[in-house]
């Protein structure tokens, strides 16, 4: 190789570029002294004068042992002189040398013959101070030690991340033995863990000379491919006594327990907030779907990606099962909730379906026997015990669903029905855990679904009950249109008691009522139906309006704890004259045509049933496109406004361009009344119409 040819490094750079030297030499101090075939010395290097404390201006032209030996020694020096010089053999030791300070030091000697072009022979002594090299030799020891017998795993990398070192404790926790892991990089070793951040912490690492500690890494290894591990991992870089670049090192700490009991304690503590959030969200209203809905939505995605509340037919219709029904179960689905969108969702029963089951399904077997099942790994089999159909089960394993767990409804000792969960994207597959809370959330759901069951077979009671007892649509009246409307209350734990009624009076009269008894449930719906009751049987004595409400209070003196509000009108055609007697209702709504609505200002009264109190009579007219409208305070009274506030709505939302009757009603409850209100509303709007001509008149 010529000498204008660079040293090269796998073919690649030239040397000096891409090695740049170590620090070793350095640390020891290494000398190189050289002596003529005479002994004296001739070359002298800057680190000699470190050893022996002489410059090379006081050593060179010495005669070596005259300066470096004591007189005691300088025999044995002379004769290994002779032997290194003579024989070409080299000799290495330990010896004695006077410093120059005047103590005596040992050192480490290699010394051999050198002969140059000229067939002259030189002594190359290279010298190392003893206590240097022995702190040195003491510290690579230790170091070796420490890493082949530390407990915690530690390798070194190069700077192209290939493994230089590996200790055997790394070697355990690898699985893969040292001499394997030599020359080759993280990926090659490391194929079950996340090897691209692994890797790109360590070229971090390298490029900034900042340590990551602490770093977490959780995965398998060949050495446990079954089972999820847990480490601490640090990477440091390495640097030598001049500041080159050996590598990147790190260590490995098995964390694993300490994992899962961090673990164990973070899932047990989004246990305790899912109970906490569920005890919040479910069973916030009495009705059954909404309930089924909140116990399906609180459950995903914190436990399950899907969910599903399936309720037994015969638990909702309040019947025994049929004979058919003990060994297949007919389910209604109630709710269906998703984590995020999936075919899966469309494999489940949708809400309001009814299928029946047969004994061998899964949910099925939940609801017979009262207990959970758990199925850790779905596989197809499973998914065909679990879906509707065979259709159904392949969708579910192309969604990926893996693990099922059904858990029943169980409030009162009753089974109501059963709480499916899915797990498709969460990988975890359900435990023994996962069935205690869904047990929990179960328990939970089932008594506010049984109370939802039970308030609305009690509700639908009630309301059958008052729909009888109010009045059929009335005959043709006498010149007056009415339309009426009853609508119970969409929030309320029971109905109400208002009423309305429509009475035809002789001489072509019809008398209007609009009561509410305070109060509701069925037995406010019985103490409604007698007030209504008395009103038509006082109606046909042609009594005045306070007359009528005199009496009434009467009566309703004598229903338990109920008293009522009542306004009482009477319509006379002919006059086109109304008189109306309120007892403590709200004031009626007169939209005269062509004119803005009013609030009729008739004496409030007292209501039925306060006694002591007279009530009394106004009139006011009624002609042709002139409206009356009589109503209940579930129309206008919230928990969160004002009553003028709403009576003033009223009267604005009347003051728009005229509908017809019918649909006036639909118009004011749809624009007043929410979803949430608690009353039941009773509404009648009349409209005063020209008579009929003679002979066409209705009468009674």
């Amino acid at each position: 190789m010529g000498t204008d040819e660079p040293l090269r490094n796998d073919g690649a750079a030239d040397a000096s570029a891409t090695l740049p030297p170590g620090g070793l030499l350095d640390l020891l101090s290494v000398s190189a002294v050289v002596l003529d075939n005479s002994g004296r010395i001739v070359f002298w290097s800057p680190q000699a004068d470190e050893v022996f404390g002489y410059t090379a201006e006081e050593a060179l032209g010495q005669y070596a042992a005259q300066l470096l030996v004591h007189e005691e020694h300088r025999g044995l020096v002379a004769k290994l002189f002779t032997e290194v010089m003579g024989t070409g053999a080299s000799w290495a030791g330990a010896f004695p040398v006077r410093h120059k300070d005047g103590s005596t030091r040992v050192v480490e000697f290699r010394n051999m013959r050198l002969l140059d072009d000229l067939g002259d022979v030189y002594a190359l002594g290279i010298a190392a101070d003893q206590s240097t090299l022995q702190q040195v030799e003491t510290g690579l020891a230790l170091s070796e030690r420490l890493v082949y017998q530390s407990p915690i795993g530690l390798a070194l990398l190069d700077t192209d991340l290939r493994y230089l070192l590996v200790n055997p404790a790394l070697e355990r926790i690898n699985g893969v033995p040292a001499a394997d892991h030599i020359g080759r990089r993280p990926r090659d070793i490391l194929p079950f863990l996340d090897v691209d951040r692994i890797e790109s912490a360590l070229r971090q690492v390298l490029s900034t000379g900042t340590p990551i500690t602490d770093d977490y890494v959780v995965g398998r290894t060949l050495a446990s491919p079954g089972t999820d591990r847990a480490w601490s991992v640090s990477y440091y870089r390495l640097e030598g006594p001049t500041g080159r670049v050996i590598g990147v090192a790190n260590s490995v700490i098995d964390v694993s327990e300490r994992h899962r009991s961090e673990t164990q304690a973070e899932r047990a503590r989004r246990h305790l907030t899912l109970i906490a959030t569920a005890s919040g969200r479910i069973g916030t209203s009495l009705d059954v779907v909404q309930t089924a809905n909140e116990l399906a939505e609180v459950a995903v995605p914190e436990l399950a990606d899907m969910a599903a509340v399936d309720v037994l037919d015969s638990v909702l219709a309040f019947r025994r099962p049929t004979e058919s029904e003990e060994g297949a179960k007919v389910f209604r689905a109630l709710a269906v909730a998703s984590a995020y969108p999936s075919e899966a969702t469309v494999a489940m029963d949708q809400v309001g379906d009814v299928a029946e089951y047969g004994a061998e399904r899964l949910v099925t077997r939940c609801v017979r026997t009262g207990q959970p099942v758990l199925v850790t790994h779905a596989g197809p089999e499973d998914l065909q015990r679990i879906a509707r159909d065979p259709e159904a089960a392949r969708t579910l394993a192309r969604a990926g669903v893996h693990s099922y767990v059904a858990v029943p409804l169980i409030a009162h000792n009753e089974i109501l029905g059963a709480f499916d969960l899915l797990r498709a994207r969460n990988q975890r597959p359900f435990d023994e855990d996962d069935v205690l809370l869904a047990k929990e959330l179960a328990a939970r759901a089932a008594v506010a679904i049984d109370n939802a069951r039970r308030h609305e077979s009690i509700r639908n009671s009630a309301v059958t009950l008052q729909r009888s007892l109010l009045p059929k649509v009335p005959p043709r009246l006498a010149g007056l249109d009415v339309a009426s409307h009853y609508q119970p209350a969409e929030a309320s734990s029971e109905v109400g008691g208002d009423w309305y009624d429509i009475i035809p009076l002789d001489g072509d009269r019809t008398a209007l009522v609009i009561g509410d008894v305070m109060g509701n449930g069925i037995d406010a719906a019985a103490a409604m139906g007698r007030l209504r009751a008395a009103t038509s049987a006082f109606a046909d004595l042609d009594l005045a309006p306070d007359e009528v409400l005199r009496h009434l209070d009467k009566i309703a003196r004598s229903l338990e704890h109920y008293i009522a509000t009542c306004a009482y009108v009477i319509y006379t055609p002919h006059e086109r004259t109304c008189c109306i007697s309120n007892a403590g209702h709200l004031p009626p709504v007169l939209a005269r045509e062509g004119r803005r609505p009013e609030l009729l200002d008739v004496p409030t009264g007292a209501p039925l049933g306060v006694g002591g109190i007279p009530f009394s009579t106004m009139s006011f007219e009624l002609n042709p496109g002139d409206r009356l409208l009589l109503y209940t305070d579930g129309l206008v009274e919230t928990r969160h406004h004002p009553i003028d506030e709403r009576l003033d709505a009223l009267l604005l939302l009347l003051d728009e361009p005229r509908r017809p009757l019918g649909e006036t009603c639909e118009w004011l409850l749809s624009s007043l009344r929410h979803s949430d209100d608690h009353d039941d509303v009773a509404l009648l709007v009349a409209e005063a119409r020209p008579l009929d001509p003679p002979g066409t008149g209705t009468g009674r």
